[in-house]
């Protein structure tokens, strides 16, 4: 770990606005995604308080990292809406970092840490596996939105979802004793998976070519200016802030790589939900009609007028606002308008966790040495996938016909052709080239 992740602090969230849930959008009658389907439910059908369960308690801790994936807690938060389902004392505490996050979870509100987070999808079973803290997966938080990003410096190279231009590169560095430094927020969490899997599309190990190496998302950019790092993996809205200082330019976009791919979840300790199941559930609604709420095109400027605030993010509006449109200026030349791999909040399921998804994470994880190769997958993910609440949830605010028909969203498909069968991920494994595990 750099430097750079052993830096510590937790900023609390200042109180709420007493905004109401009928503002700017959340009485319209239409939904739409950016680029014009409608694939958002109306605003119009989500419940009103008489569908809230008797919580237990009024009062979660909940942390989160200055990403743009955290926008659904931040507009429950702003918006009223966790106090709407009874939820009045939610406080909003703003990490430093993924292993600050994790480690605040460990604690737990009794030891001055949190209950739950915003956080890296493979992160909740990592922490019941690895650090003896069960864990819950409530909903995912959102799809697509993360980026690699690459120094000027390589600028020439005009990366994109090829890397093999890098090889040359990195054996320059090591005919050198040295190694391109590739940033990741976590090992093993979502950022270190997409950027190990677009390296190893190249022929690039990145045990062995290069180094990865676990920055914060805040200071990426930071790292990048000063040269620390030569690349990197990390949410919005840190790609487009590189871009617009001119410090270097996006290769890709993740949902490039892989379409709709899961990213954040909404994750909270076992012990929490199961003394205050009511309470869950009640978050896990507010949750998701913030989810909806951000996946309305005419809600993003303020969204993103909201997150930018000082207690949030603490950065210029505009460093978030076109990506979050789907306006996508790559830094190279390359602009897209209208991208149907924008960060999706609701849309196309976006929120269900679904449990194949979960799978390919683990199976990635074992891929690259971070988990044992006898791990029991399926086991672990019917006890920290808590799909079941999420669907009781959903039918409490009035989106029953949310609810997809299956827990597995079926084979995936890579950009570079490769597929991935939850029911055969062993399978997988088998045909991948490059990996840490003897398959």
């Amino acid at each position: 770990m750099t430097k750079f992740s052993r830096r510590q602090f937790i900023i609390t969230a200042g109180t709420a606005t007493a905004g109401s849930l009928l503002a700017h959008g959340c009485s319209n009658s239409n939904s739409t995604t950016q680029n014009g389907s409608s694939t958002s439910p109306s605003a119009t059908n989500v419940s009103t308080q008489s569908n809230t369960p008797k919580v237990e308690t009024t009062t979660a801790k909940l942390g989160f990292i200055a990403l743009t994936d955290a926008s659904p807690l931040i507009i429950a938060k702003e918006k009223g809406l966790f106090e709407k389902y009874g939820m009045t004392d939610v406080q909003l505490i703003k990490q430093a970092s993924w292993p600050v996050t994790r480690d605040n979870i460990k604690l737990g509100s009794a030891g001055n840490g949190i209950d739950g987070a915003h956080i890296l999808s493979p992160m909740p079973y990592l922490i019941t596996l690895n650090e003896g803290v069960p864990m819950y997966i409530l909903a995912r938080l959102n799809t697509n939105g993360q980026a690699i990003s690459v120094a000027n410096e390589y600028k020439e190279l005009n990366l994109g979802l090829d890397s093999k231009a890098l090889k040359a590169a990195s054996d320059k560095a090591k005919a050198n004793k040295q190694q391109l430094k590739m940033a990741i927020t976590l090992p093993g969490g979502t950022h270190d998976l997409w950027m190990r899997y677009w390296l190893a599309a190249g022929g690039i190990d990145p045990d062995k070519d290069v180094s990865t190496e676990p920055v914060p998302p805040p200071q990426m950019v930071a790292n990048m200016k000063v040269g620390t790092v030569n690349a990197f993996c990390v949410g919005e809205p840190w790609n487009a802030q590189l871009v617009n200082q001119k410090l270097g330019y996006t290769a890709l976009v993740t949902g490039e790589l892989w379409k709709d791919h899961p990213e954040k979840a909404f994750a909270m300790r076992k012990d929490w939900v199961d003394k205050n199941p009511n309470a869950a559930k009640s978050l896990l609604m507010a949750v998701q009609e913030a989810q909806i709420w951000c996946d309305q095109a005419e809600n993003k400027d303020e969204m993103c007028q909201i997150v930018s605030n000082r207690k949030y993010f603490k950065v210029p509006e505009q460093d978030i606002v076109e990506r979050a449109k789907g306006n996508i200026d790559y830094g190279n030349g390359r602009v897209e308008q209208n991208s149907p791999v924008l960060m999706k909040f609701w849309a196309d399921n976006a929120s269900y966790p679904y449990k194949s998804h979960d799978m390919w994470f683990l199976t990635e994880n074992i891929r690259w040495g971070k988990l044992p190769a006898n791990t029991d997958t399926k086991k672990i993910i019917d006890a920290v996938n808590r799909e079941d609440l999420w669907k009781e949830a959903a039918k409490a605010i009035g989106q029953q016909a949310a609810i997809p028909s299956s827990t597995s969203r079926g084979v995936e498909t890579f950009f570079d052709g490769v597929k991935f069968d939850p029911e055969k991920p062993q399978d997988y494994l088998n045909s991948l080239k490059i990996k840490a595990v003897k398959a």
